[in-house]
């Protein structure tokens, strides 16, 4: 048992120098192991230490000799590493936080930038652009359809024009009340063409000028027996008097151009006028093929046609 005085703190010198003769028990595992099954083993190993230390000049007093032996049978001053746990893995963490932590928070900062970018950016721009799209479809394009519609209802000298606009405005509501934003498009691009096609106002003539053919002749791909006669028109706008560049099919590709010269296939004998009209004195006198008048939507040609224009030769 204890007594009172040996209860009371030692000197730090004394805990140093008992930790020392611990140190020492530990690394002389021999001199341990001589003494295990002896029955005064504690007191042969004060008298080894003792002799130890004697050697090396130091004197160590018995009680602290006795100290080390007992705390070297206690395990005192021994570290034991703390067994595995997620107590121990948040320690270690915690120690190591200087090494990992600019990473995780730089990660961490990014996670949370490209988080409200995504919140408070592209979701609401999202949300706009299909706000935006509902209202195009459910009021702006049907307006803009019925708009048209009523430009050509009003200006058109021809009831098919209004027969043609209907269909396409008909067709145009259809596909938007569908939420077919291209089939809308296309039927509101449909109406403004029939509009531009009913304002404009101009007159068919055939081109007159150097360097410029007025008429050529081909024989078709379908039928090389025959030929085709073309004389080359253009539309010159009576407001202006200048040339319009206007949509053209090409019979023989099938495709649309615009363009401001294009070929109009007319009988051999309408060719061979034009071309003794041109050779005569090198103008042509009766140039004036058709005209185009607003509110109509054909030319009212004032020369036999054929029908087919090209827009290449």
């Amino acid at each position: 048992m204890n007594t009172p005085a040996q209860d009371k703190p030692l000197p730090l010198d004394d805990v140093m120098l008992a930790m020392d003769v611990v140190d020492t028990l530990r690394h002389r595992h021999d001199l341990v192991a001589r003494e295990l099954d002896d029955d005064n083993r504690e007191q042969k190993l004060i008298d080894k230490l003792r002799d130890i230390y004697h050697q090396q000049g130091i004197e160590v007093p018995d009680t602290i000799l006795k100290q080390g032996v007992e705390a070297l049978d206690e395990n005192r001053f021994v570290y034991t590493p703390p067994k595995g746990g997620v107590g121990l893995a948040l320690a270690r963490l915690y120690v190591t936080r200087k090494s990992w932590g600019r990473w995780v928070f730089g990660i961490v900062v990014a996670a949370l930038l490209i988080a409200g970018a995504y919140f408070f950016a592209y979701l609401p721009y999202k949300a706009a652009q299909s706000e935006a799209a509902r209202i195009e479809l459910s009021q702006t394009l049907p307006a803009e359809m019925d708009r048209i519609y009523s430009r050509i209802f009003e200006e058109t000298k021809v009831q098919v024009a209004v027969t043609e606009a209907e269909d396409y405005r008909t067709r145009g509501k259809a596909a938007a009340e569908a939420g077919d934003r291209p089939g809308a498009e296309a039927a509101v691009k449909q109406m403004q063409s029939l509009l531009d096609k009913l304002q404009r106002d101009y007159t068919l003539r055939i081109v007159n000028r150097a360097g410029v053919r007025s008429g050529f002749w081909t024989f078709p791909e379908v039928n090389t027996d025959a030929t085709n006669y073309y004389i080359v028109v253009e539309a010159i706008s009576t407001a202006t008097n200048q040339a319009l560049t206007l949509p053209i099919a090409n019979e023989e590709s099938g495709a649309v151009e615009n363009v401001a010269l294009w070929g109009v296939r007319v009988p051999e004998d309408v060719y061979r006028a034009v071309e003794a009209d041109k050779t005569d004195d090198g103008i042509i006198e009766h140039n004036v093929v058709g005209v185009k008048q607003y509110g109509f939507l054909d030319v009212d040609y004032v020369v036999p046609v054929l029908g087919g224009t090209v827009t290449q030769w």
